[in-house]
Order: C-alpha cells, then structure tokens, then sequence
C-alpha cells in the first residue's frame, strides 16, 4: 500500500496570493504547498480523495494509468474545483465517485454538463455513488470506512482504507467516531495554524486529537501559510508527528 501527498495546503495554497510572510517567500521545496489532496494505492485500486484545483499539476508527473474510485470529503470549491480535469482518466472508462447526497447534489448543480442525458463531446464520464456517511463500502476489494467529521457546523467525511485514515477540514471529531480509528498504523489529519479557526483546528488541536487516537505515525495536512516554516515546526514535534509536505509517499 502507497500513501502519496498530492498536495498539503488550505484553500489558498502556499504560497499565498499577494503575501510577502516568511513562509510564503521561503525557497525551501517544503514550504511551497498545493491544495489537499492524496493518492492512496491498494493491492487493487487507485484511489484519490478530494480532486482539488491544483489536480492537473498535481498528477502531471505521475504513471497515467485508470483511477479506480475519487473520494470526496465535502463540496467546498478546493476539494472538489479540479474535477473537469478528470477528462484525460475517462479513457480508461467511467470514473465513480464517492459522496454523499448533498455534495452530490453541490457537483451537479456546478457541472451539470457532466450529468445530462445527452452529454456535450469531451466532459468527464463521471458515476456518483452515493454513500451514507455510515456504512463501509468497497471499491474492487478495497474496503472503505467513512468517519464522521465535523468542519465548524458542517457535516464532512473523512476516510479509513485498511490501517490509514484521511481526516482533513477538521474542527472537531465526534466521540462515536473514535472506535473506528483505533490499530491505525498512519493518521492524515488537518491542522491549519497556531491560532485559533471558527471550522478548522490548530496545530496544537490536531496534536490532542492524534494523541487520543493514537496511531503509529502521524502527519498534518491541510496547513496555511500561518503553520509556520516546515523546518522550525517540524523540529518541535514529538518524534511520531510529522508535517507532511507535497510529493511525500509512504510505503506501508
């Protein structure tokens, strides 16, 4: 199983537009950060969560081969704003995509040219699967657990695939939700900035919230370009906790 950051930064990206902070003009590699995203490879299956504006860049250098099931947390603009560029993938047949109803609802009302009777030559050949947010489900023999997440008063959806869980945009986690995380080998978590968010948690949130989970090894995502230089605060963080960066890949 291969785990690869796509991208590890917030809706705005790193750095941000019109910024001149000391993270936005550092020349460290690490420090520069696409929306967030990951690609998640099974024994069967080539997974994405989230498809982000960024998508195209992201993929570019990648092993262009079929993408077997597009996970979506939720419907803000920077996790699902890459999806027209799903095209060039369609070759290798319909992509399904997995989602609840409401951010189902969101995409057909965004692009709805992917889902008339009579479609227009050249857009996405895209299948929604809709999941309850509950029950686990399978894409070929890849089993999926949704995990209820909550980002400020929106109900969102991260992901458990074998012992890796996915949890971005979080505020917080419901108690219920806990036993499902539990003998994780990697947790991918958010953890925007040190100061405090109305929707996301701070770094120091996201370490509580690990620590209660309590998998193997840790990385943090979804960070602004207030987290801070990767260097500096990756050299405060217990040994099991890691800021991922973009193009970083995990072989479990």
């Amino acid at each position: 199983m291969k785990v690869r950051f796509l991208g590890t930064g917030t809706s705005t990206g790193v750095p941000e537009i019109g910024c001149n902070c000391e993270v936005c003009t550092s020349v460290d590699a690490k420090d520069k950060r696409l929306r967030c995203s990951v690609q998640v490879e099974t024994a069967d299956s080539r997974l994405i969560i989230d498809c982000t504006p960024d998508f195209r860049q992201q993929v570019m250098n990648l092993p262009f081969r079929k993408i077997d099931g597009l996970l979506i947390t939720h419907e803000h603009y920077d996790h699902v704003g890459g999806m027209d560029d799903l095209r060039p993938f369609c070759r290798f047949g319909p992509i399904d995509v997995f989602a609840e109803i409401k951010v189902k609802n969101a995409l057909m009302q965004r692009m709805p040219y992917c889902f008339e009777e009579q479609k227009y030559t050249g857009v996405p050949d895209v299948r929604i699967r809709t999941t309850d947010g509950l029950r686990p489900f399978f894409i070929n023999d890849t089993e999926v657990i949704p995990i209820r997440v909550m980002h400020f008063k929106l109900p969102i959806l991260g992901f458990r695939i074998k012992e890796v869980a996915y949890l971005t945009d979080v505020k917080y986690l419901p108690d219920k939700e806990l036993s499902k995380l539990k003998g994780l080998d990697v947790l991918i978590i958010s953890a925007l900035r040190k100061e405090k968010h109305a929707s996301h948690q701070t770094l120091e949130e996201a370490l509580s919230l690990a620590k209660k989970i309590g998998a193997e090894q840790t990385y943090f995502t979804h960070m602004s370009h207030q987290i801070g230089l990767h260097k500096a605060i990756s050299k405060d963080l217990p040994s099991s906790f890691t800021l991922a960066y973009d193009g970083l890949e995990l072989s479990l």
